[in-house]
């Protein structure tokens, strides 16, 4: 078998990385999680037990990837006791390692994922704040600027990510079928559907163009997800940012609809426990069965 070492594989994912497209920050922050866990590997691998700190920030790269779920289990463990990490970046950095070794193991370079075997922390309070629906139309009544309404509304509308909405082009949007082409993570590309007024503000918006960006940024180009950040910023209430108008577009489709599939395919997640987070169980919904089902709220009924 060829070299099995970190330094060998990690050129080799980082190279894949981008051919996915996934973008130069995450990138980097994947090598930094993997060139961490190498360098314990490689200090386990040698017999010690206990590494310090400088070892784990010294050590070469050059250990085997093959490795079994304790020793990674084992990595958490003395990297928690140094630094107090979040349970959401313990999760991430698990994630990236998950990634790491699901792509060894397609590749025949381990037998097994260790990651397998490796438990995730549970990340509690991750209910983001988000708007209602009526707290959503509000907002677009008090944006003056058209463009910048029409940013808003389109991403409330469909749910899709800063990314996809800077790169949609006017032709991708199909305005018989309601419909636009955009394209996710990875070069994937979905459908998104668009209701009626809002595709008419499009129309109002782009007038006689039939191609190139929707959005035109500078020189001529896409529009930044940087201004579309600015944008929210001049207009929308503190801490209500792209990410959470996609929040409100996801909880307000299940709440409504049920259909946790369709929600998932609409929002372009690869996995439905991506999904779960994003939504709410509604509170007529939890009066609801709380009134009809507890037996304490069923007292005099049963009297």
């Amino acid at each position: 078998m060829e070299n099995t070492s970190f330094s060998e594989w990690l050129d080799r994912f980082s190279a894949y990385l981008r051919m996915r497209n996934y973008s130069p920050r995450t990138i980097k922050k994947y090598e930094e999680t993997i060139r961490r866990f190498a360098r314990y590997a490689w200090i386990r691998q040698q017999g010690c037990q206990d590494p310090s700190r400088e070892d784990l920030d010294s050590a070469p790269l050059s250990a085997d990837v093959n490795v079994s779920s304790a020793l990674v289990t084992d990595f958490f463990s003395c990297i928690t006791e140094e630094q107090n990490y979040r349970p959401k970046t313990l999760y991430r950095m698990i994630s990236t390692l998950s990634s790491f070794y699901s792509y060894l193991y397609t590749q025949g370079v381990v037998a097994t994922n260790p990651m397998l075997g490796v438990e995730r922390p549970r990340i509690k309070n991750q209910e983001l704040r988000y708007l209602k629906h009526s707290q959503v139309i509000r907002l677009l009544r008090s944006i003056e600027n058209e463009r910048d309404k029409l940013i808003v509304r389109l991403i409330y509308a469909t749910g899709v990510r800063v990314s996809e909405l800077c790169a949609i082009n006017v032709e991708d949007i199909d305005f018989e079928e309601q419909t636009i082409r955009v394209k996710g993570k990875g070069d994937k590309i979905r459908t998104v559907f668009v209701d009626e007024k809002t595709l008419e503000d499009i129309d109002d918006f782009i007038g006689n163009r039939i191609e190139g960006p929707l959005f035109v940024g500078q020189q001529g180009n896409h529009i930044s997800p940087r201004t579309v950040q600015h944008i929210f910023k001049e207009n929308a209430p503190e801490g209500i940012t792209p990410h959470k108008i996609r929040h409100s577009y996801a909880s307000e489709l299940y709440r409504r609809s049920k259909n946790l599939r369709v929600v998932q395919e609409n929002l372009g997640h690869s996995s439905i426990k991506t999904t779960e987070i994003y939504l709410h169980t509604d509170l007529e919904e939890r009066r609801s069965v709380y009134q009809q089902y507890f037996p304490l709220s069923n007292e005099k009924k049963d009297e």
